[in-house]
């Protein structure tokens, strides 16, 4: 039988941040979910967009020419090749969307492995 994902249950399972786990997939995109707490690196997808959906908490996405805040409910989208890095002042979950393989960090040699949980 066919069950639909409950992203709260699945962010249940871990507590580590910065390592998004792969819940599911649709034409070669991932969906993740992720629990962020304190500063990302600077980075940029030079081949993709980064989506970003908050489902619990506040993320601020900084980037060179302006921060964006993000509330529960709110996304987006940083747009391919634009410097950016993820901010979270307390722990926030987010859900990402983004074409299998994408490194996290935009760079395979410093990204983490995701798993699919």
């Amino acid at each position: 039988m066919k069950q639909p994902i409950n992203l709260a249950d699945k962010l249940g399972t871990f507590s580590e941040h910065w390592s998004p786990k792969i819940v599911g997939s649709f034409n070669g995109h991932d969906l993740l979910v992720v629990k962020l707490k304190g500063e990302f690196v600077w980075h940029s997808h030079p081949d993709t967009d980064d989506f970003f959906q908050v489902l619990k908490g506040r993320l601020r996405i900084e980037m060179r020419d302006g921060d964006v805040e993000l509330g529960p409910g709110e996304v987006y989208v940083v747009p391919k090749g634009v410097e950016h890095r993820p901010v979270a002042e307390e722990e926030v979950e987010v859900l990402l969307i983004e074409p299998e393989g994408t490194p996290n960090t935009g760079d395979p040699e410093t990204a983490v492995v995701k798993e699919r949980i």
